[in-house]
């Protein structure tokens, strides 16, 4: 014959299930802003030419202002595409150019904003969230652009149409496929190279040279 056991199961406590319920709530709050924060630099990677952000280090900056320099581009307007957290915008304004940062991730965006506010720059430092391939180039004299290879041959046509004849193009990382640049400095990822609109014409054809520039002519 069996023992009969008694269980004695107690319901959970008010306060016990009001605690539960308080942790649960966070819970929920860290990861939904977790997601929030990540969602704009995940996002990139589903776009169709994926732009990720990848801080440019000091002597990255540096070679920019530097190509820009030899360029004879030491004021004017200047336009970053891609600005990510805006340190080449507000290190131009710096310089004395009228900078300007176009970037899809909303957080790099307001972070630039707070940034060249607090550095007394906000007027010669503008950000805006925007798509690069909606932005008309043709009233900057200066672009700088830290790309990845995929993009370069579309951005390369576009450049080619809305550059004013005057503009100085300053590419970062990767070289644009069928442009000779005026003048590199640097190897490896810190690699800058120039490139100005008065040298380049109207691409030929894709995988060619551009008219003024030949294969290997500097």
């Amino acid at each position: 014959m069996m023992n009969k056991v008694d269980v004695n199961i107690k319901p959970p406590s008010k306060r016990r299930l009001k605690g539960g319920l308080i942790i649960l709530g966070i819970s929920g709050a860290v990861i939904g802003g977790l997601y929030a924060v990540a969602t704009p630099f995940v996002l990139p990677a589903f776009r169709k030419i994926p732009l990720p952000y990848v801080p440019a280090t000091a002597r990255q900056v540096d070679n920019v202002f530097k190509m820009l320099h030899s360029a004879g581009k030491t004021s004017g307007t200047l336009v970053d595409l891609g600005s990510g957290d805006g340190r080449i915008v507000i290190e131009a304004a710096k310089y004395g150019f009228q900078a300007t940062g176009y970037e899809l991730n909303p957080w790099l965006v307001w972070y630039s904003r707070l940034t060249a506010r607090l550095q007394g720059l906000q007027y010669r430092a503008e950000f805006y969230r925007r798509d690069l391939w909606k932005v008309d180039l043709s009233r900057y004299d200066s672009t700088v652009v830290f790309g990845v290879p995929s993009m370069m041959p579309k951005l390369q046509d576009k450049l080619s149409e809305e550059l004013p004849e005057n503009g100085v193009v300053v590419a970062c990382r990767f070289p644009f496929p069928d442009w000779t640049p005026v003048e590199s400095i640097d190897e490896g990822v810190d690699t800058v190279w120039c490139y100005h609109k008065n040298q380049l014409g109207h691409l030929v054809s894709a995988g060619q040279s551009v008219g003024g520039c030949e294969e290997g002519e500097s």
